[in-house]
């Protein structure tokens, strides 16, 4: 059984996911000192740009895919924890897997939830940050989420989901775009952790143990940069 630390097929995925992870890698060994996360919070809405900036950066078809936002956060907030996830992992999985080279015109970049609804594609850490930002303004507890760096064994490369625990020793439950229905960690064999990180802190993951503790999360600089990003509602044009 995949035991997830700190708790007791469409495409496949591409370099960039490999290549996001060897450089979180190097950024967590060298320490660098970041940010505070500006997800609103529970009670609040997304924040979108105006209808000129999307519509003037990813066309009208991107606009209607940032407000269905805000629209999902309003109709899913005060539902059962079970709906949440259900609702924000079918939400964002519509979106198409496509790698950055080929979006983006770069080996690695971590886009935006509004960038990614805008372009309407995205790769896997693309699919996971806008799950997990989406669950943190519905109010979902920071310390029962991580993003979880893991090798997807069938494809022998490295990948990213969302986990949630109910409580400390209960079994995560794994938010995925290339396996879409929402499973507990024990049924992802095909999943080998590697290491987590949320809001506040980083961990090293193993099979059969709860994981270490290494640091926390203003040690990855490209986390740090979302973040900025995230704040300052910057759109990347994907014609740039």
């Amino acid at each position: 059984m995949i035991r997830f630390q700190g708790y007791e097929r469409p495409r496949p995925v591409l370099r960039r996911c490999r290549t996001a992870a060897a450089t979180l890698c190097l950024m967590a060994a060298l320490g660098i000192v970041g940010v505070t996360y500006p997800a609103n919070g529970a009670g609040s809405l997304p924040e979108l740009p105006t209808r000129q900036a999307a519509v003037s950066t990813y066309g009208e078809a991107g606009w209607q895919r940032m407000q269905q936002w805000p629209t999902l956060v309003e109709r899913l907030r005060g539902q059962p924890i079970e709906v949440q996830l259900a609702g924000v992992n079918a939400f964002f999985n519509q979106l198409r897997f496509v790698d950055d080279v080929d979006v983006w015109h770069v080996e690695d970049y971590w886009a935006t939830p509004l960038e990614f609804l805008g372009v309407g594609a995205g790769d896997c850490e693309d699919f996971a940050m806008a799950k997990y930002l989406t669950l943190i303004e519905l109010g979902v507890a920071d310390e029962t989420l991580r993003l979880h760096y893991v090798k997807y064994i069938p494809f022998d490369q490295f990948h990213m989901v969302v986990t949630w625990t109910s409580s400390p020793g209960a079994q995560p439950l794994v938010l995925d775009n290339i396996v879409k229905s929402i499973e507990p960690a024990s049924a992802r064999n095909d999943l080998t952790p590697i290491y987590s990180f949320n809001t506040s802190h980083l961990w090293i993951s193993k099979l059969g143990d709860t994981g270490r503790q290494v640091g926390d999360a203003s040690r990855l600089s490209l986390w740090q940069d979302w973040q900025r990003r995230l704040e300052a509602k910057t759109l990347r044009d994907p014609r740039d």
